[in-house]
């Protein structure tokens, strides 16, 4: 491990990150003074609004939380969320869903919750192992937010805000050192005036590696490690007290692990130690830029946004075929993901009681893949190819009506139209086509300023696909589901106290659930298909509490009980000739919490002492399996953090430990009747495993100036 104070510091001071500045939202650590907890504004209907009046759930986690935290990249954040559930076996694609809908298992499917940043639509899952760059808040909608945000948030979106230019210069710059991995992170944002009152810039540059915990005893190094670089831009020009025009430039770097599976003998196995004749390692590059326009349109009572964007992803990378000490496959990979989309939205107040929101959206994608699988012991090598071509048009609306001052109703309405053509290996799958509404009732009653409840049903939609040659199912459906809210969000004891709480039942037709193996229609072996699994009903009830007990001491917690069953797997069996080998939805428990207090100690003047401490819990969770009639279950977590900081009124120096009790948890699991159905010899048949990250102790600083 490089651990000696030169090399800390060069490398420390070689790249810097921005993290966003404290600001008062649900889920900050307490300061001087804990705050008004009731007064958090979000974007979950596409407009401002306060988040004690919005009628869906939502969890905001301020930047300043993230940090303390030492949460680096956007998928870390399911710790803090309730109902939201990620994991991840590699820098190119996660586990994801919320409340058991929209699970996404491999990035050749499309995402069921939905992932943007600043409202902009991000195609595939890769883009949740991007670093937190200069955010100032994320967002987390659970329920489908088709009508508004479009197909694929069956089970929800994700929303990342960025940090705005400000009118008067201020920066942020922090440094991060922990072990027993070698573990830095460094930061640096700028923000100020160019033109004072016309035209504000800010840049964000950012930096952090990491060795991780798995080491390759057989090649050296480690299995799972990670590398992140950031460089962000934005410029605000505001030619017009009408008109607001912003534009964003960026370039992230992600490296780390690519499905870099351990040996292990079952879920209970803690071995850490890789054995492979090389590291899997995958690194992507993204870069991009948006422009968004905002304009008042006073003399029609109207706010125009005019969004335009542009992304391009680069990835590549190498593997051991058969994650173990005999040399008997290897793996090359490259893809080049480009994305460009564009929407314009009228938000339209016709009186006190009535108003509108009313867009058109439109988006198209391309995927190219090449790779090449060499059996070593015959030097054979195998390539493939294949293309993806994806084109999305949206039209929607919503009707706000406000019955009385304490009573509204909003009814929204989407169509979607997709067409999909994939070419595998030069050979054309039929084209795959999709068009779906996507509706949204809701009504919500304000009691007093203090305590609201709500009731809502949505459909929510994702596209199908299609698969390669030989697959007995060359297109795969959409899946689908309609679910029902009822829900409360209230404020207590002056607003110290705020308690937000849902219940849900979600109705899943056509779930696509975990790819497999079936029979090839060239009658020899088998071929890797995405597939619908069938239909899943999921219930359960969440909450979120924070707490402000005096004015030194927080508490905050979330909790989810969650019930998601597949009730029919028809789907499955046709397409495979045998039945799933579980009801439960793979990687999905049936519980998650956190708990969370802080409290700060006055030291002299405005000097504090802050004591931070969270536990985070996670159920058991079923592992892959394909014919093992003992399903695999990875038992239940609980991880503990906790910091000390000495906090001056510019200056953070904290001492942190994550995972304080060094539990042991298992990120993803596979059997190894998957590897044996593969067709892999019995010598190099065993259960795979990546192990989560174990205790890691270090020092944080930040500076605001």
């Amino acid at each position: 491990m490089r651990s000696t104070l030169t090399t800390l510091i060069a490398s420390l001071l070689a790249a810097a990150a921005a993290q966003a500045e404290p600001a008062t939202t649900a889920g900050a650590s307490a300061r001087d003074d804990a705050g008004d907890l009731a007064e958090v504004t979000v974007t979950a209907r596409r407009r401002s609004e306060a988040l004690k009046d919005v009628p869906i759930a939502v969890t905001a986690l301020s930047g300043a939380r993230l940090e303390e935290e030492q949460i680096n990249a956007v998928k870390d954040i399911a710790a803090l969320t309730p109902g939201l559930n990620i994991n991840s076996d590699s820098v190119g694609r996660v586990f994801m869903s919320i409340r058991g809908v929209g699970t996404t298992l491999i990035d050749s499917v499309q995402p069921g919750v939905g992932i943007f940043f600043d409202g902009i639509y991000a195609p595939d899952t890769s883009y949740l192992n991007s670093p937190i760059v200069d955010v100032e808040r994320i967002e987390v909608l659970r329920g489908p937010q088709g009508t508004l945000f479009g197909n694929n948030t069956l089970g929800g979106a994700i929303n990342v805000v960025t940090r705005q230019p400000s009118e008067q210069f201020e920066g942020h710059a922090a440094l991060a050192y922990a072990g027993p991995d070698d573990y830095r992170t460094a930061a640096l944002s700028l923000s100020g005036p160019i033109v004072p009152g016309t035209l504000q810039g800010r840049i964000a540059l950012s930096y952090h590696d990491q060795e991780g915990f798995q080491k390759n005893t057989l090649a050296g190094g480690y299995t799972n490690p990670l590398d992140q670089r950031s460089a962000h831009g934005t410029l605000r020009w505001e030619p017009a007290d009408f008109a607001t025009i912003t534009a964003n430039g960026y370039w992230d770097r992600v490296a780390g692990g690519n499905v870099p599976y351990n040996y292990l003998n079952d879920t209970h196995d803690w071995n850490l130690n890789g054995n492979t004749n090389l590291n899997s390692i995958a690194t992507y590059e993204y870069r991009g830029g948006n422009v968004k326009g905002v304009f008042d349109a006073k003399s029609i009572a109207t706010t125009v946004t005019a969004i335009a964007s542009y992304d391009r992803r680069s990835g590549h990378a190498l593997g051991d075929g058969d994650y173990g000490p005999f040399d008997f496959l290897r793996t090359t990979g490259a893809n080049e993901l480009k994305t460009v989309s564009g929407e314009v939205r009228f938000d339209t107040t016709y009186s006190d009681h009535l108003s509108s929101l009313i867009g058109v959206f439109s988006n198209h994608y391309t995927n190219d893949v090449t790779g090449t699988t060499t059996l070593v012991p015959l030097a054979l090598t195998v390539p493939s190819s294949a293309s993806t071509d994806q084109r999305s048009q949206a039209a929607y609306g919503t009707l706000f009506w406000k019955i009385r001052a304490d009573l509204e109703l909003a009814a929204g309405l989407r169509f979607d139209h997709q067409t999909l053509d994939v070419v595998n290996s030069g050979l054309s799958s039929p084209e795959y086509t999709a068009n779906e509404f996507e509706p949204r009732l809701t009504l919500s009653k304000h009691y007093s300023a203090d305590v609201m409840t709500y009731a809502s049903v949505a459909r929510g939609f994702r596209g199908g696909g299609a698969n390669g040659p030989g697959a007995p199912n060359l297109l795969y459906k959409g899946d689908s589901v309609w679910t029902y809210e009822v829900g409360t969000k209230t404020a207590w004891l002056g607003q110290r106290l705020v308690v937000n709480a849902d219940v849900f039942y979600n109705d899943y037709h056509n779930f696509i659930g975990q790819n497999t193996l079936a029979p090839s229609t060239t009658g020899v072996g088998f071929v890797a298909v995405n597939l619908n699994t069938g239909n899943v009903k999921s219930y359960g009830a969440e909450l979120e509490a924070h707490f402000n007990a005096t004015r030194q001491l927080r508490f905050d917690a979330g909790l989810t009980l969650l019930h998601a069953r597949i009730t029919d797997d028809n789907d499955y069996f046709a397409v495979t000739g045998v039945h799933a080998q579980t009801d439960r939805i793979l990687f999905t428990p049936d519980w998650n919490y956190n708990l969370g207090a802080s409290y700060y100690i006055p030291v002299a003047g405005r000097d504090r002492v802050m004591l931070d401490l969270g536990i985070v819990g996670k159920g058991d969770r079923v592992g892959s399996d394909l014919a093992n009639p003992n399903v695999p279950v990875m038992p239940s977590y609980t991880l503990v953090n906790a910091a000390v900081t000495y906090r001056w009124p510019s200056l953070d120096v904290a001492v942190f430990a994550n995972n304080l009790l060094d539990a042991k948890y298992q990120e993803s699991y596979i059997d190894g009747s998957l590897l044996s159905a593969a067709g892999l010899p019995p010598p190099l048949v065993h259960n795979l495993g990546i192990q989560g990250e174990r205790r890691r102790y270090g020092i944080r600083l930040s500076y605001r100036f």
